[in-house]
């Protein structure tokens, strides 16, 4: 629904988030898609840890982190051509089955009636994230010739860290330095740092303005000689409600 609203741009740099790319698809099914090589390297060492036990594992990462390295087209081809040799070292391994029975433990993501299942699930997940980023062509997207400037410059991102350290981040820090806001004003002071953020800002006095003309209601006008509730809200004093002042023993015996 956000996405619609917009022409469809050249490139899109994604975080690969769930939803996005059947969006993508529906709506700006010719645009140009780059993943964000930040959330790459986070999806790897969600399945793979900082300190893989199995080296193949150790080979997935460090090939990730090699991802980050590339600069241009040379290394982006040698770096496909090391991702396949990680395949083919791996390929019996990858393909390797648990089979269920008696003293053998079943994972969580194991379907009850499941008779076996891959024994290295986590490797097979990163094989498939770059199996697709491949098929896809959203690797080296940011490294194609038509996006240069004049001074050879690249004009599309390979992160989306102009995002996350922009305004995502000036909003966190936001609700974090004024915690406790009630929800409606922590909108309207997102909704005002956002406005600030913009190229052309609008004028803090103008939204002010706009904001008490349609929000303030007309002020209840009050007769003053009309009683305010009924008689036993009134502000005399009588002895039954027991407010006299009273000497005594105070029910002392």
């Amino acid at each position: 629904e956000l996405i619609r609203r917009f022409p469809a741009p050249d490139v899109v740099v994604t975080d690969g988030g769930t939803g996005l790319r059947s969006a993508l698809d529906r709506y700006w099914p010719r645009t140009r898609i780059q993943r964000c090589y930040f959330h790459i390297f986070a999806t790897v060492k969600r399945h793979t840890t900082l300190n893989p036990r199995l080296t193949a594992g150790k080979k997935a990462l460090a090939l990730t982190r090699d991802l980050m390295a590339v600069k241009d087209l040379d290394a982006a081809a040698a770096w496909l051509g090391a991702y396949a040799s990680w395949e083919s070292e791996w390929s019996q391994m990858l393909k390797e089955r648990t089979y269920a029975k008696a003293g053998i433990e079943r994972p969580t993501w194991a379907k009850p009636h499941q008779r076996w299942w891959y024994t290295h699930i986590r490797l097979r997940r990163v094989q498939g994230l770059f199996r697709q980023l491949i098929r896809d062509k959203a690797l080296f997207t940011w490294l194609h010739p038509a996006y240069l400037d004049t001074d050879g410059n690249r004009t599309v991102a390979r992160t989306t860290s102009l995002l996350e350290g922009g305004p995502n981040a000036a909003i966190k820090r936001l609700l974090r330095d004024h915690r406790g806001l009630p929800e409606e004003h922590a909108r309207t002071a997102v909704d005002w740092l956002l406005n600030s953020l913009t190229e052309h800002p609008h004028d803090p006095w103008d939204l002010a303005k706009r904001h008490l003309v349609t929000s303030q209601a007309p002020p209840t006008r009050v007769d003053p000689d009309e009683p305010i509730g009924p008689a036993h809200y009134d502000t005399g004093l009588t002895a039954e409600e027991g407010l006299w002042a009273r000497k005594g023993w105070a029910g002392r015996s």
